[in-house]
């Protein structure tokens, strides 16, 4: 009876023993993390610069195809000076990563994000007024292929202001210097879904600015600061105006 009595007690301590390991690697810290910080904190390498400049390049040469009477006059203004402004960035930082902060390159980023918008905002509007009052004279591929355009502006629009505005910019967020995300993204809500040091890039804010425009709410990653929500009902609302109306105008001018 004793025999048995101490088996049982050795079996108890194992179970407790074992559990007792489970706790204690669920409390440490993820490889890779310092301090138990989380993935936004973790200082990581800047962030090449090809993915933003292939999409304000697109960005350009959509505003160049539009109509002249849905951009602002001369038609070559905007475009024009948001080549200048990236031309400038390159200049006053020509390194291939995003890996030096200042009040000039700041300023240069978000006039550009800026400008970009103010365009597309102003062909937006042109082009939804024409639609109220019933003047769009052309056919029902010219409307598609020019509300394509301004509907592809506002998504690369607004995923520059996302990444601009993320915890920072860029930069900020290589160095982990803010204390909590703008964004939750689903790597960063459970440990093992990516790198312990994970963090968004352009194209991750672009999946985001076009999943925002196309379900007209978010969908993966979700907004956690007012001017976030704020942003992002801003394109929702902007992308379900446009579409309504252009597919209703669409299917009048094909029947």
């Amino acid at each position: 009876m004793g025999e048995n009595d101490a088996g049982a007690d050795r079996e108890l301590v194992e179970r407790l023993h074992r559990r007792l390991d489970r706790i204690e690697d669920l409390l440490e810290p993820a490889p890779g993390r310092q301090d138990g910080r989380p993935a936004w904190r973790q200082p990581t390498e800047g962030e090449e610069r090809w993915a933003v400049t292939l999409a304000i390049l697109v960005a350009v040469g959509l505003q160049l195809l539009l109509p002249d009477r849905l951009t602002i006059h001369p038609h070559w203004l905007l475009p024009t000076l948001e080549v200048a402004l990236l031309l400038a960035l390159a200049a006053v930082h020509p390194h291939r990563r995003f890996d030096r902060s200042s009040i000039l390159l700041r300023g240069l980023s978000l006039s550009l994000a800026a400008s970009i918008s103010l365009a597309n905002a102003w062909s937006a509007w042109k082009l939804v007024r024409e639609l109220l009052h019933g003047t769009w004279s052309e056919g029902a591929v010219a409307l598609l292929t020019t509300a394509g355009a301004v509907w592809l502006t506002n998504v690369i629009a607004f995923a520059l202001w996302y990444w601009e505005w993320d915890r920072g910019g860029s930069v900020a967020r290589a160095r982990g210097t803010k204390d909590y995300p703008d964004f939750l993204f689903p790597q960063m809500g459970q440990q093992g879904m990516a790198p312990p040091d994970w963090k968004p890039y352009f194209g991750d804010y672009l999946y985001v600015a076009f999943t925002n425009a196309t379900a007209f709410s978010p969908t993966d990653t979700m907004p956690l600061t007012t001017w976030a929500k704020l942003l992002m009902m801003t394109q929702t609302a902007v992308s379900l105006i446009t579409v309504l109306l252009v597919v209703s105008r669409a299917v009048g001018l094909l029947q």
